[in-house]
Order: C-alpha cells, then structure tokens, then sequence
C-alpha cells in the first residue's frame, strides 16, 4: 500500500474528498484485521435476502440501532469484508509509518484480485451492490460517544465513485470511510487479528459466530459461554429463536470455526453455548482478559421474521491466502452480564477431550491478549 497523496479533486464539487487527501492503496497483502465494536454487536444483516426491518439492540448502556433503505436492503455480514479490508490496508500502513486518512483510492481489480474473486463483469456488479448497501445503511450508536455527545449517525461508507475509461472499463474507484469506524480503527486497541480462514465461512451465523468467539473467547483456554437467547438478541437475526438454537446445534456438531470448538450445554433449565479456542497461543503480551463466565443480558428488541439466518451461501469476500492466526484475545466481552460457573453442565456437540477439566471451575486465570 502507499501513503497519502495529494488530490486532484474536481473543482467545485461539494464533496468530503476536496478536504480529506486520499490513502492511495497500492498492494493487496494485508493481515487481515477487525475492528473490536463491529465483533461483538449487531451491525450486519445475517442474511442475504434483502433486509429492511431494523436492528435494535441495547446492552451495557450502549445503543444500536441500524436501518436499511428499501432500495438497497441493510449491508449484510458479507459486505462487512470491504470494511476489514479496508481496516486492514490502513493498519499495515500505519505500521509501516505511511500516513493514512478515511478517503481511500484504489482499483477494483486490485480489490476484487486480493479477496479472491474473479474480475468479470458480475463481480463488478456485486461489488458495487456491496458499495450501495454499505453507503445506504444507517447506523445510530451511543458507542464510543464523548461525556457531552449522546448518539452518532453515520453509514459505513459515506460516499463513493468509480472512474471510467472512454471505452466504460472501470479504471479506479474511491470512498471515503466515516470518522466512526476510521477512528476505531486507527486506535490500536480496538483492532483484533483474525484468521484469514473466516472468509472461507459461508453462513451468515458462523460468520458472525466466528468474530464473537474471537472477540469474548480469544484465546482464554477455558473459553467462554453464552446463553442461546441472549446470542440470539446479540446477533440481530431474523430468525426465531428456536430455529436459531437449531442453527447452533449443526453448526457445534460439523465444527466449522477456524481454532474454535463449539458445544451446546445444559445447565438446569438453561441452554449455553460454549466457545474454546484451540490451538493456544504462547506470543506473550501485555494486557488481560477477564476469566470464564456466562454471558446474558437484555436488548431493546430485534426484528422477527420466519427466516433463519444459517441458510448458507456462497461466499463473496474472501481475503488473504490461508494461514491460521494464533494472537490471543485483548479483552473479553464488557458489556455482558456474566455469571461465574455453577453446576456441571452436560455437552452437545463436542467431544470428551473439548470440555473444561474442572466443570465447577470459576474460570482460568487471565490470559493476555494481542495487539493489531
């Protein structure tokens, strides 16, 4: 990638990019890297039919709320890949002592090259379809606010063009991030590594379920558990809870996660999910994690509708050739209303070898976490 370059914008054209020097992307090899707050919460639609009813969801004292446009539909987890390749291209920079900003310029192939996409005319078309979900959703959120500031608004993408030869070949593209997410991204505590293996996951939840155990779970060796409605709330899906329970119980049993093991347990009348990595880490670091618990806690609402968001598809966006990422996790969830472990608890789609040696344990000891 390069740094930033002075522009040659259009002269009197009312445009964020006239004030903003543009990060001219100039390679495609990046670790990827997501942005902690888009982990944990439900920004994504986890479905790709069109979605248009709102995300609600509250939790910690910090509010979500997203809404999709009628014409494009509500950006979807899939979508969310340009965001971590975006985030990932301004990490590597920064790392490299290059200069950055929000006003990204780069080609289309370049892009569609480096997620591992053909560059026929289709994939063009569903990549700018990506670009109009992402720039028309809106996103309201109290996270992160300053003391005086009560909720920011904002879409992911606030505007973006393309830039055409005579003969209509598209030559280059340009967008322009929101402070929101430029901020959260450029503050290294709230950017996590993932393994570039989550691309390859085709399902809506295991996509989503993937970044939630990496953000909760990290590399903590006891893990961490959820209970199945309170996931549900988490997640923003569309589905009902029963179908999503039963979108959990297949995925712990194929086991899908890349360094993650699943099991759905019972604890009395409870039913909870329990994520552990695999594969520990031993890269020492810095900071802690707080230990195992059970996570639940009340939302404002979600929308229901008879779909279930497991139904599978082919992927859009893979990223990054295959390799695993092993860096720890920075901090567990701390929004969550966690309980310590109780009673023994029966398992679900895990094996012997995947449960806690001591089920009356409280938790581990702090694991530490990673940087970006």
């Amino acid at each position: 990638m390069a740094g930033v370059m002075p522009q040659r914008g259009e002269q009197g054209r009312e445009s964020e990019r006239l004030r903003l020097d543009p990060f001219v992307i100039a390679g495609g090899d990046a670790s990827p890297r997501d942005q902690r707050d888009l982990m944990e919460r439900p920004f994504f639609s986890l479905s790709k039919t069109k979605r248009i009813a709102p995300i609600l969801y509250e939790a910690g004292g910090q509010r979500v709320e997203i809404h999709g446009l009628a014409e494009h539909g509500m950006a979807t987890i899939w979508d969310a890949d340009v965001l971590i390749w975006a985030a990932s291209q301004i990490v590597e920079a920064e790392n490299g002592g290059l200069r950055t900003s929000r006003f990204l310029r780069f080609t289309p192939y370049q892009l569609l090259t480096a997620v591992g996409r053909a560059t026929g005319a289709r994939d063009y078309h569903l990549l700018k379809a990506a670009f109009a979900r992402l720039q028309s959703t809106v996103i309201r959120t109290t996270i992160r606010n300053g003391e005086h500031w009560r909720r920011h608004q904002f879409s992911w993408i606030n505007e973006w063009e393309e830039r055409t030869a005579r003969d209509g070949r598209v030559e280059g593209m340009e967008c322009v991030l929101p402070d929101w997410f430029y901020r959260g991204v450029i503050d290294r505590s709230l950017v996590l590594t993932i393994d570039p293996a989550y691309f390859r996951l085709t399902g809506g939840i295991e996509r989503w379920l993937y970044r939630v155990a990496r953000k909760h779970a990290g590399h903590q060796p006891q893990g961490w558990m959820f209970e199945i409605p309170y996931l549900h709330e988490k997640s923003g899906s569309l589905a009902r809870v029963s179908d999503f329970a039963l979108d959990l119980r297949r995925i712990a049993a194929r086991q899908p996660l890349p360094g993650y093991r699943l099991a759905i347990r019972r604890e009395g009348r409870r039913k909870l999910l329990h994520i552990r990595p695999v594969n520990l880490s031993t890269v020492p670091v810095d900071d802690a994690v707080d230990g195992h618990g059970i996570s639940g806690a009340g939302t404002i609402g979600t929308s229901g509708a008879s779909l279930s968001g497991f139904q599978a598809h082919e992927p859009q966006l893979s990223l990054w050739p295959e390799k695993r990422n092993r860096a720890p996790n920075l901090e567990s969830n701390l929004e969550s209303n966690s309980l310590m472990l109780g009673q023994p608890v029966t398992d679900r789609g895990a094996s012997a070898v995947d449960r806690p040696h001591d089920p009356h344990a409280c938790g581990p000891s702090p694991t530490p976490g990673d940087g970006p």
